[in-house]
């Protein structure tokens, strides 16, 4: 009884072992598999950092664009303003010539 007893106890030994291989080998790969999301979600994080700054500087340059734009509205509607005047002065200078 007592040499079956210790057989049966070292087949326990090896059957636990043996599952012990398992679960140690399953949560190695577990442990890749988290390696690897973390190393993509670091470049996604690289990424996403690059898109703000990226787009920070596209706004300002927007910002730019609409400021020069206005501006450049802004002479352009003084600019027919003055020639709407030099309009208006020609065709003063000329009527009196007509006229006489």
């Amino acid at each position: 009884g007592h040499e079956q007893l210790l057989k049966t106890m070292e087949e326990r030994m090896m059957d636990v072992e043996q599952k012990l291989r398992l679960v140690k080998r399953l949560l190695q790969d577990k442990v890749n598999q988290l390696k690897e999301q973390l190393s993509r979600n670091t470049k996604a994080d690289a990424m996403v950092k690059d898109l703000y700054v990226e787009n920070a500087q596209l706004l300002k340059a927007l910002e730019m664009a609409e400021h020069q734009q206005k501006t450049a509205e802004r002479k352009n509607y003084l600019l027919e303003e003055k020639i709407a005047n030099l309009t208006r002065i020609v065709k003063n200078l000329a009527s009196p010539s007509f006229n006489s």
